[in-house]
């Protein structure tokens, strides 16, 4: 009988863990990525070109250094200088291609498929070229004597993978993801993380995270800190549940979405969000990020600093969102999954609209603004060039972690010789030790990447300009 049992509750678990392992699988090395990753940093482009990973990238070198003369890699080279394509047009060609030696497409290739920086004929060209790279470098040898690197690699991920509540997921949204999430270990790639997606030709989408390696440990094998990785994976794995109810309900979100881009759009254009409708998908990608956070327990500190950090990003309504996470949550007999909830949130986002540039001015009012300084007034024509400080007064105490100052329009010749940057004791001012020429312009821009609150909401930039006599 104790034998039964133990034989039952085995395979509970292992059903248990196979059903999760269907929701998201391990993290793995792809050799496609790999392999793209090798041909562009031949090409010298520099995001592809880390040396972090130097146990790694020394093996690709030594391998493949005397084939940086290839007629791939000059082509490469070709379509770099003259297209840009890099970051993550070369991710999504690599994810686009079957298996070697052939790399036939996935799917049909169009003008903008896999890329639109690529174009049809540059990518079909790509891969006859990639065939024939392959064969000539016997690239299969490289992977196979690297095979063991790759497991061991894929296996210092685990842990960050582990970490990852998949179950919260399910019962959050109430149904398993719509599309399938792929974490891969892009080892050549240094800092650089990239999110490609494919529809593939049975209409089913693949969403990749493809990890980059920006930490080795003291032997320098590479290493997958929790800290630095665990809340990308958190936000990318939560795109899975969303995106596809926001392409179903895009013309329900229209209106409002668009009354509420036209009042962040610059914020959202510096985070390459182009549209409203990529806006409204992360928001609630973000929203689910805290909500993941508030369920688990995460310290109420860490909670605030996220959501400062979404209202610095232009999500300006996150607070309300959150509110309406927690609305639908208490409400789950009525409505099982967040889809069903999509109705209610729809009006809720007409709400936010309306309220938009509430939300501007109420968060601008939670902004450090600079109220004076010392030495001079800002636009004064007759400073003494003899001061040694420009002292710099803000209404609220900043958190005191770095400085972030930069030329202003006029660029590099207006921009004064700074030496020690200091804070005052109360966290209100910002000492900067200067020296100024004689008659002459001078120019320079404090912005919110350091000179933030206690709770992490940052200044606007605030341009300084005087003349000495």
């Amino acid at each position: 009988m104790k034998k039964l049992i133990f034989l039952l509750l085995t395979l509970v678990c292992l059903n248990l863990f196979s059903q999760e392992k269907q929701i998201l699988e391990p993290p793995k090395v792809d050799e496609r990525v790999e392999l793209l990753s090798i041909v562009f940093r031949l090409a010298h482009v520099d995001e592809y070109s880390s040396q972090v990973f130097k146990l790694y990238t020394d093996k690709i070198e030594n391998y493949f250094g005397a084939y940086k003369n290839h007629e791939l890699i000059e082509f490469v080279r070709k379509i770099h200088e003259e297209n840009g394509i890099g970051y993550d047009a070369v991710m999504s060609m690599a994810i686009h291609l079957g298996k070697a030696p052939q790399f036939k497409p996935l799917v049909a290739f169009t003008d903008t498929i896999p890329d639109k920086s690529l174009g049809k004929e540059n990518a079909l060209k790509f891969i006859t070229l990639l065939q024939k790279f392959y064969t000539d470098t016997n690239c299969k040898k490289f992977f196979e004597e690297n095979s063991v690197l790759y497991k061991n690699a894929s296996a210092q991920f685990i842990p960050v993978y582990n970490h990852l509540d998949l179950k919260w997921y399910q019962n959050f949204y109430g149904k398993k993801p719509s599309e399938k999430f792929v974490i891969v270990n892009g080892l050549g790639n240094g800092p650089g993380n990239y999110g490609p997606s494919i529809i593939l030709n049975d209409g089913k989408k693949e969403v990749y995270a493809i990890m980059g390696a920006w930490s080795v440990d003291s032997n320098g094998m590479v290493k997958f800190d929790i800290n630095g990785y665990f809340p990308t994976l958190l936000h990318e794995f939560n795109h899975s549940f969303v995106n596809y109810l926001t392409e179903q309900n895009s013309k329900s979100f229209e209106e409002s979405g668009k009354k509420i881009y036209a009042v962040v759009a610059e914020n959202m254009r510096s985070q390459a969000y182009g549209n409203w409708k990529i806006m409204i998908n992360e928001s609630i990608v973000r929203a689910g990020v805290i909500k993941y956070m508030r369920d688990h327990n995460y310290d109420k500190k860490q909670i605030e600093i996220e959501i400062s950090e979404q209202l610095t990003r232009g999500f300006l309504w996150i607070n309300e969102l959150c509110e309406d996470f927690d609305n639908y949550d208490q409400q789950r007999d009525k409505y099982p999954t967040l889809e069903s909830y999509m109705p209610t949130l729809i009006k809720a986002y007409t709400k936010y609209a309306e309220n938009i540039n509430v939300y501007e001015s109420r968060f601008d009012e939670r902004r450090p603004n600079v109220l004076s300084i010392s030495e001079f007034k800002n636009n004064d024509q007759n400073v003494n060039s003899e001061i040694k400080t420009i002292s710099i007064h803000f209404d609220k105490p900043l958190s005191g972690r770095g400085f972030s100052i930069r030329y202003g329009s006029s660029g590099k010749t207006t921009f004064p010789k700074i030496g020690e940057l200091k804070y005052s004791e109360d966290k209100k001012t910002v000492i900067v030790h200067v020296e100024l020429e004689k008659e002459k312009e001078f120019q320079f821009v404090l912005f919110g990447k350091r000179f933030r609150t206690v709770d992490g909401i940052p200044m606007k930039e605030y341009e300084i300009n005087f003349r000495t006599k």
